[in-house]
């Protein structure tokens, strides 16, 4: 007997035997994003079996929602944590390739209009990608305005795409904006010296990279009351900020 347990609730007895699968709301948001995900090949499939636009814009816009709201019971369950950012940038990530690909196979035109414009964005997302990987690890998850902007307009664009065969020019708004997005993502990580998540806008990852080195330098000269209105300074710039001031 399966006994499906969300959050407290007790396991039953099934003809003698019980079996538990632990179930906790912390999750729901990892099986949001993961269903998230797996909507990108089934667009594919969906568009190679001829569904109609109605079912593939539906498609679309519940993972919308799922984007939307796995971010928010993420922040009130409280386990927002970074590796739940970064899954859910992969989803989205995979999710988009997927409606690419299905928007190719049954939109071509569409897309052959702005065919210069998907090219740049998808040599930028490739770079900025490489680069992330190169300095952090893995990739950014900076959710920032820009991006959460641009994941609307996309969601708009195709969703409009699909429905109505139409809105090329909601795609080549989707596309720039998302160009501006990853040049903004890019000089991010160039700025900040260490992976950091929910950086929402470049003004703020510039603060935060100037209040690393107001650190060094209070480091340096001595100055304690200015190190301590420093939180969270990444330890390779301790390291690189000379010897440690005595007080």
């Amino acid at each position: 007997m399966l006994t499906l347990q969300f959050a407290y609730a007790s396991p039953m007895q099934f003809k003698g035997e019980t079996m538990q699968m632990s179930f906790r709301k912390e999750q729901v948001p990892w099986l949001m994003a993961a269903g998230r995900a797996a909507l990108g090949p089934l667009m594919v499939a969906g568009q190679a079996c001829g569904w109609n636009g109605v079912a593939m814009a539906a498609m679309i816009v519940a993972a919308l929602l799922s984007d939307i709201f796995d971010g928010v019971l993420a922040r009130r369950w409280k386990c927002d944590t970074a590796a739940v950012r970064v899954f859910d940038s992969m989803a989205d990530t995979v999710f988009y390739l997927g409606v690419a690909v299905a928007l190719w196979m049954g939109h071509r035109d569409v897309l052959r209009t702005h065919a210069w414009l998907l090219g740049e964005l998808l040599s930028l997302e490739a770079a900025r990608f490489t680069f992330d990987f190169a300095k952090f690890g893995k990739p950014a998850s900076y959710h920032s305005y820009l991006a959460k902007t641009w994941g609307l307009v996309m969601a708009v664009a195709v969703t409009a795409a699909f429905a109505t065969g139409r809105g090329g020019w909601l795609i080549a708004m989707a596309l720039v904006l998302g160009i501006v997005c990853n040049l903004e993502g890019l000089v991010m990580s160039v700025v900040l010296s260490e992976w950091r998540r929910d950086v929402k806008t470049l003004s703020a990852a510039l603060r935060i990279r100037l209040m690393e080195l107001e650190w060094c330098v209070a480091r340096t000269v001595g100055y304690p009351q200015r190190r301590e209105a420093v939180s969270a300074v990444p330890a390779r710039d301790r390291g690189l900020c000379g010897p440690s001031i005595t007080t």
